[in-house]
């Protein structure tokens, strides 16, 4: 069972693990360079992933040197991808989609492998099989990384051998100040979407009939993996129909597609308002989660990765890890947002909280469409 301390410890680990990219993000731009960042962040990670296998009393310095590892990787990581094209590439929201559902078949490929191997030899041997995983995806780093990745933004003066930061752009300010607003709205997307790990899967343990196939009873927690198989099976899709739509010089504004996955959001929502209104005090079908968080992903894929997109778009080049850091930033917010917002599950009627849900989001949406001209204006040339 979920107890108080456990639950404030994630609360806290997630927060911090979103917040030390802004400080990994600064420091890649005026120091590091992002490749030389994401190769430090993946070792102090592997290292930490040891340190939980081998050393029980050392819990807590394991957990920081994960957090401080991310730092360095998430915000780089993410960033390489954006310098791999050149500014009004119009493929560079579909790379993103693709990077995304990379990272969501790792968490399922991580999810099902360390889990294996904590049921089956205990909890450390996760944390052994996570750190192997780490190593090796630095040796692929290392194999193909140099010749494939574009060159990392921190420029370098021949002469010298210094770093010379790129030089200010124009109306960087602006620029700066509509992707900050961008974000603190994207704060409430994420205090929305955040729900599935925790009153969603409440509702998946509390709620539902699982079904039982050949005599094997499907756990609640499989409503973990339906998000990361929907993210597989859906960002392929969007990319070939945002492609089409690009060729026809139809293609919905980064700002518009954003607004459009807060709208889908709340729509998800409209599902579990009527789910949680039929079935009552009783428990009911498993086809509400699954249409709700089918909806949600769907929502995901057109806000989460657009956002790394529009970052690397919008962005002076000097600050672009920074940015990167900042928008991460709104992630920690909503993970703490969503806690703050699920404590009202067990106090309200649960259709009063799904209303709430789809309240918020459908909020968030037009706010964020109100601001596609403004938005655009100030990004000038950058916001395609």
């Amino acid at each position: 069972a979920m107890n108080a301390s456990a639950s404030r410890l994630y609360g806290w680990y997630t927060a911090l693990v979103y917040l030390t990219p802004v400080i990994g993000g600064y420091l890649a731009d005026k120091y590091l360079g992002q490749k030389r960042s994401v190769y430090i962040g993946g070792v102090i990670m592997a290292i930490g992933q040891f340190v939980l296998f081998g050393a029980e009393n050392y819990f807590f310095l394991g957990l920081l040197l994960l957090i401080i590892g991310n730092g360095f990787f998430k915000p780089n990581i993410s960033t390489q991808v954006g310098n791999l094209y050149k500014p009004g590439d119009k493929r560079r929201d579909g790379a993103f989609t693709i990077f995304y559902m990379g990272i969501n078949l790792g968490a399922l490929l991580g999810g099902t492998i360390c889990g294996i191997m904590a049921q089956g030899y205990g909890w450390r041997y996760g944390y052994l099989a996570a750190g192997i995983g780490m190593i090796l995806s630095l040796i692929i780093q290392f194999a193909f990384g140099p010749s494939t990745l574009a060159p990392d933004t921190l420029q370098k003066d021949d002469k010298t051998k210094t770093a010379v930061p790129p030089p200010k752009e124009e109306n960087e300010g602006q620029r700066i100040g509509a992707l900050v607003l961008l974000c603190a709205l994207n704060v409430v997307f994420w205090a929305v979407y955040e729900q599935q790990g925790n009153t969603m899967q409440t509702w998946a343990d509390e709620k539902t009939l699982w079904p039982v196939i050949f005599g094997y009873k499907i756990p609640s927690t499989t409503f973990q993996q339906f998000n990361p198989f929907f993210i597989f099976m859906f960002a392929p899709l969007l990319d070939i129909y945002w492609s089409k739509q690009a060729q026809k010089g139809k293609e919905t504004s980064s700002v518009m597609k954003m607004a459009i996955g807060c709208l889908i959001l709340g729509i998800s929502f409209i599902v579990m308002v009527v789910g949680a209104h039929m079935i009552g005090a009783g428990k009911g079908s498993v086809m509400w989660p699954f249409i709700c968080t089918l909806l949600l992903t769907i929502g995901e894929l057109y806000l989460s990765p657009i956002g790394l997109s529009l970052v690397t778009k919008v962005s002076p080049v000097r600050l672009v890890s920074l940015m990167m850091g900042v928008w991460y930033l709104s992630s920690a917010g909503g993970n703490w947002l969503s806690g703050e917002i699920g404590v009202l599950y067990t106090k309200w009627s649960h259709t009063n909280f799904f209303l709430l849900l789809m309240g918020l989001s459908f909020v968030a949406s037009l706010s964020i469409a109100a601001f596609n001209k403004p938005l655009r204006k100030a990004m000038g040339s950058h916001s395609n």
